[in-house]
């Protein structure tokens, strides 16, 4: 399946996670994939197994909350590939705390990255959507729609790009770029596996984070964003689209 064919994808925290398996994935279908994240090392090993396995894609360092990082990356990959089709935001922290001894500092960290890191990629990347009726997955989260446990910070950052997505959506419904979110919950990654929790955490309350069906590796997320970041998307925007196992059934 080529849905993608001589088609143009940018990819964010493409270096782990969904933001790498969706790379991997999209760049299965023929798709040109321009990966970025700050890990240097680490997004080049994403672009060196996709070219492996005859894909086609470049990489760049970017700071996403950094407005010249995210202008520059863009630019980058405009210049390199005259177009841009998809714009696929995956970048994103993760941190729990007591809400009563959350710094301010590490907030600001999670909305800098999560919400305005999204907002620059989505503004930078519009000129371009709209010269290609192109279409943006963002990340957002379950906890974007139920309460997460210590995760005040993350939990404000995810639900800021819910509603910044569905607001892009109808923006640019009528000119026709499409925006839509993912909502994971209970994904294997590198950045779930490396949490460190506050001595307050009261454990009886992870079982409102966790799916039915025990949790899942990145690719059946990275499915559902090809899908919607495809023409097989066509007719949907401003969604959410849980990806959870039944965490929120």
């Amino acid at each position: 399946m080529n849905r993608f064919e001589d088609r143009v994808v940018m990819v964010t925290g493409a270096a782990g996670g969904i933001g790498r398996a969706s790379a991997l994935r999209i760049a299965s279908e023929g798709v040109s994939v321009f990966c970025i994240d700050l890990n240097r090392e680490a997004v080049d090993a994403t672009v060196s197994d996709i070219v492996s396995r005859g894909g086609e894609a470049s990489a760049q360092v970017c700071d996403v909350a950094d407005e010249g990082s995210v202008r520059d990356s863009v630019k980058a990959c405009v210049s390199r590939y005259g177009s841009l089709y998809a714009l696929v935001n995956m970048a994103g922290l993760l941190r729990f705390d007591d809400t009563e001894q959350l710094a301010t500092a590490d907030w600001q960290r999670i909305v800098d990255v999560n919400l305005t890191g999204t907002l620059l990629l989505c503004r930078e990347a519009l000129p371009h959507l709209l010269e290609s009726g192109g279409s943006i997955v963002n990340a957002a989260s379950t906890a974007a729609l139920a309460g997460l446990p210590c995760g005040v910070a993350y939990s404000a950052s995810k639900g800021g790009v819910l509603a910044m997505t569905r607001s892009i959506a109808v923006e640019y419904a009528k000119r026709g770029v499409r925006a839509n979110c993912v909502c994971p919950g209970d994904i294997k990654t590198g950045m779930t596996s490396e949490l460190e929790f506050p001595d307050t955490m009261d454990w009886e309350l992870m079982p409102r984070i966790m799916s039915l069906s025990g949790a899942k590796g990145p690719e059946v997320v990275a499915g559902v964003i090809a899908m919607l970041a495809s023409e097989d998307g066509i007719h949907i925007t401003g969604e959410d689209i849980l990806v959870d196992g039944g965490t929120l059934a």
